[in-house]
């Protein structure tokens, strides 16, 4: 029992100290809340929690901050995220519905999620690795030139200008499209540069070299790395926690600018259910230890294919955060799942 009251004083606190931004005192604890035990036991769970690094005194007045030990106490015990609005799901579904291709569900995404949230907002674009293909165009551009179209199944598009070194006509490409799809069509993209490297040996000596420079072009893009594609937006949102971040909100904006940074925050999810909630100097990070970053897997049922999240101060409204961050995500899998 002594554990569980101690719980709800630092839920309080840490409820309190989100909303205003000022150490939280007993006197304002028994004021706010419906503990049900006097101010004096209040003071001595708040000694407590602060001998358990849970909770700390900023400076000589009577309040006491969350520490990030305290946020992540919390966090833990979190019974439940914070359920949207009938009128946010609305919303969501409303915005994120009128998307008209891929590049349109990421940019609406995670402006949405930037302004559900009031922080900044990450998403990945889903993995080539993850995906499959949906289809592959090839188009003659003149003589020696083809344009490589490569759709997959998550929605991403591929497009490369092949040089073919050598003349290709509308009949050899055609016959080189019908048997590239023949190979590679609903395919998991990591296995067609395999599944295609013998096509060119099916052509005449004369015709080889245009049908190798264009499957060349094919298994470049299927094997280079473009995981690296992440979009962000509501950086202008830290302005408003200027105090969080002690004045220094520069390291926090460097940070964001690699790319390689933001893939690191949004981690590896192996489930669309699972959020990862990291605070504080949990976030290796430099520059990003006085943040928090919530995350999760977004794709199609239980198949992750990116990722998405927030990243703020670490004083953050976690359920509502987390909340926010569960439905976005579960919106965009199926916006993806039905344009697959």
């Amino acid at each position: 029992m002594v554990e569980d009251r101690r719980l709800s004083v630092l839920r309080a606190i840490v409820e309190d100290y989100v909303a205003t931004h000022e150490p939280v005192g007993s006197r304002s604890l028994v004021e706010r809340h419906s503990l049900g035990v006097s101010p004096a036991t209040i003071r001595n769970d708040m000694a407590a929690l602060e001998e358990e690094g849970l909770i700390a005194q900023p400076h000589t007045s009577a309040g006491r901050v969350p520490t990030d030990q305290g946020y992540r106490v919390f966090v833990d015990r979190l019974s439940q995220v914070k359920p949207l609005s009938g009128a946010e799901k609305r919303a969501i579904s409303s915005f994120l519905d009128g998307a008209v291709d891929l590049d349109d569900v990421m940019q609406r995404s995670v402006r949405l999620l930037a302004q559900l949230t009031r922080q900044v907002a990450v998403i990945q674009y889903p993995s080539l690795t993850r995906s499959t293909v949906r289809h592959i165009e090839l188009v003659l551009l003149g003589a020696n030139r083809v344009l490589l179209v490569l759709i997959a199944d998550t929605g991403r598009v591929e497009q490369r200008v092949v040089d073919t070194g050598a003349p290709m006509t509308e009949d050899l490409l055609g016959r080189l499209r019908s048997r590239i799809l023949d190979r590679a069509l609903g395919q998991p993209l990591v296995d067609v540069a395999e599944r295609v490297s013998d096509v060119a040996e099916g052509f005449e000596p004369d015709e080889r070299p245009a049908v190798r420079a264009v499957l060349a072009s094919l298994i470049e893009t299927v094997v280079e790395r473009h995981e690296e594609r992440v979009m962000l937006a509501g950086t202008a949102n830290l302005a408003a926690f200027g105090d969080d971040f002690n004045g220094r909100v520069r390291p926090v904006l460097e940070a964001l600018e690699e790319q390689m940074v933001l893939l690191r925050l949004l981690g590896e999810s192996r489930s669309t259910d699972t959020l990862t909630v990291r605070i504080g100097h949990e976030n290796e990070v430099e520059g990003l230890t006085s943040t928090s970053v919530v995350t999760v897997g977004y794709g199609r049922g239980d198949e992750v294919v990116a990722q998405l999240g927030v990243v703020g101060p670490t004083r953050m409204d976690y359920p509502g955060t987390m909340g926010s961050v569960r439905a976005v995500a579960r919106y965009v899998g199926r916006i993806l799942t039905e344009q697959g």
